[in-house]
């Protein structure tokens, strides 16, 4: 395990270095814990999640172990999203917690419908609104996104205190639309995916910028270097 996640910190280096995405390093030392498992899992820290905290959770798929784990630690009143049909079927297959709730839509830069296409690989279960490498832009649904605003409008949230997002690539076009919303976010957890876009550099450099410059500071980042971790600094 330590030398997968030396060869993955390598990689990345090597990466960030001849430019083919964006090089980020720790900005503040806070504590850390590893919330949810290996795959679907973010850092948090937890000394920053009061007890019934308001979590979102952009992203589910086949996987709510991040969700479960923060309701099992504090209580947490966890509101998942994700628009995918294998996500919605398998969320109504499951016995779920009183304090998790589920939306069958996504989040995206505007209110509507949009076309979303289903991975190849017909055991994965994330599609996209953007055309990459692992989706088939010849199987494609038609799902309903909102913009965050709308949501948070909708669910009556004014402050939420963490919020994770793993939303294959929509990331870099909805970061704004969360950063000007108004409504206060104490740590933000994100899966990158610059890999997916010619452009994932530049992308990334100005994803991260606009969360500096809004007052997040990096305090955790994953093996792989695609889960980060940022807090609201004081």
């Amino acid at each position: 395990m330590e030398r997968n996640s030396n060869l993955k910190r390598l990689e990345y280096w090597i990466k960030a270095r001849i430019g083919k995405i964006s090089f980020i390093d720790i900005e503040e030392k806070h504590e850390k814990k590893w919330y949810g498992n290996g795959y679907g899992g973010f850092y948090i820290d937890p000394t920053l999640v009061p007890e019934d905290a308001i979590v979102y959770s952009f992203g589910i798929g086949e996987d709510i172990s991040f969700d479960l784990d923060i309701i099992a630690k504090h209580g947490s009143q966890v509101f998942g999203f994700d628009p995918t049909p294998k996500s919605i079927d398998y969320i109504s297959k499951q016995d779920i917690p009183a304090g998790f709730h589920f939306h069958p839509f996504g989040i995206g830069e505007q209110t509507g419908t949009v076309t979303f296409n289903l991975p190849k690989n017909k055991d994965h279960v994330s599609g996209s609104v953007y055309e990459h490498k692992l989706v088939d832009e010849h199987n494609a649904v038609e799902v309903l996104l909102k913009d965050f605003k709308d949501i948070t409008t909708e669910l009556g949230h004014t402050h939420i205190d963490v919020l994770k997002m793993d939303i294959e690539g929509s990331e870099y076009a909805v970061i704004e639309g969360i950063l000007n919303s108004g409504v206060s976010i104490k740590q933000i957890l994100i899966e990158t995916h610059e890999r997916f876009f010619p452009d994932g550099k530049a992308k990334g450099d100005k994803f991260f910028k606009a969360l500096y410059q809004h007052g997040y500071r990096i305090f955790a980042i994953s093996d792989t270097y695609q889960e980060i971790s940022l807090v609201k600094s004081a």
